[in-house]
């Protein structure tokens, strides 16, 4: 009788918990429905199979109770990894990958075929609906050669970078993502874009993100990584910032490294009409989820002001 009596107890412990969570997540729903959310997946959770899962169930549960959610993803160990396969080596500055003609080639094989796709599979099979696009499909990403520059000490002057095929983002046409949208699909986004030329382009998933986020007008912009947000210099989280605090934080050399031009991405977003900008643990088993739904939320937010 005494074990029986536990597991009632267990069972309604778990009703209640479910339930103060539903509650909590009310006024979040109520808030976001009919919302655009632009989600930046990569890192640990296109990895690691529960982290997967996790990512396409609050995908899902996003669009069924009624936000618009845009997912753009990477896919940068993947490319290194057929890369690897082929005898190629990768070769990066300043975290571009140069990309010749036949690394343009494996770029586009990779991310519009291997990984958007089974991001896409894996949507359906948590019982949504998603369509996978790159950046040619209906013109969506048009792109500009990235021009970089270092500077040269030998001719004591800055020296330009070519990386080949590697873009940023010039505009962004939504008419495919609004069709999309409007008809309650889930678009799936890799980041290759083409100039006017037809030159393909591989272009960094956080730019992409931000500026499809600014094009949609989105409510929320989220980029997933492999660390908790941003920290300070002591290893403490540091959230709810905006331009100013950000412009001491680069110059006081905490932000800095990797870390620089994904808050610049972030920045920029909110700077151009996005209402707020999180970047999120990706290694936290349905982070998407706990960032909208929750009071705490798992990482860095970034308002314009």
């Amino acid at each position: 009788m005494m074990r029986v009596q536990s597991t009632l107890n267990l069972n309604k412990a778990q009703a209640q918990n479910i339930a103060s969570v539903l509650a909590e997540a009310l006024p979040y729903i109520q808030r976001f429905s009919g919302k655009t959310i632009v989600v930046k997946y990569g890192g640990n959770a296109m990895t690691e199979e529960a982290l997967k899962n996790g990512f396409a169930r609050d995908i899902v549960l996003m669009k069924l109770v009624g936000m618009n959610p845009v997912v753009v993803h990477g896919g940068g160990p993947q490319i290194g990894h057929l890369l690897e396969r082929v005898g190629k080596q990768s070769k990066f500055i300043q975290g571009m990958r140069v990309t010749d003609s036949e690394t343009m080639d494996i770029v586009e094989m990779v991310l519009g075929g291997m990984v958007n796709k089974e991001i896409v599979n894996l949507i359906h099979q948590h019982n949504g609906n998603a369509v996978g696009l790159t950046g040619k499909d209906g013109n969506l990403i048009q792109a500009r050669k990235m021009e970089m520059t270092a500077f040269n000490e030998d001719l004591n002057a800055p020296e330009l970078i070519d990386l080949g095929h590697v873009g940023e983002v010039a505009k962004i046409n939504t008419k495919v993502l609004d069709m999309l949208i409007q008809d309650d699909f889930i678009p799936v986004i890799a980041p290759v874009g083409v100039d006017q030329n037809g030159q393909s382009y591989n272009i960094n998933a956080d730019l992409v993100a931000g500026k499809v986020a600014e094009a949609l007008n989105a409510e929320k912009l989220m980029l997933l990584t492999n660390t908790p947000g941003l920290l300070d210099k002591t290893g403490d989280l540091l959230t709810g910032l905006n331009a100013d605090s950000v412009a001491r934080l680069i110059g006081d050399g905490t932000i800095y490294g990797g870390m620089l031009p994904k808050i610049q991405c972030a920045l920029e977003a909110v700077e151009n009409g996005v209402r707020s900008a999180h970047i999120i643990d990706g290694r936290v088993e349905h982070a998407v989820m706990l960032e909208v739904f929750t009071d705490e939320g798992v990482g860095t937010l970034i308002t314009a002001k």
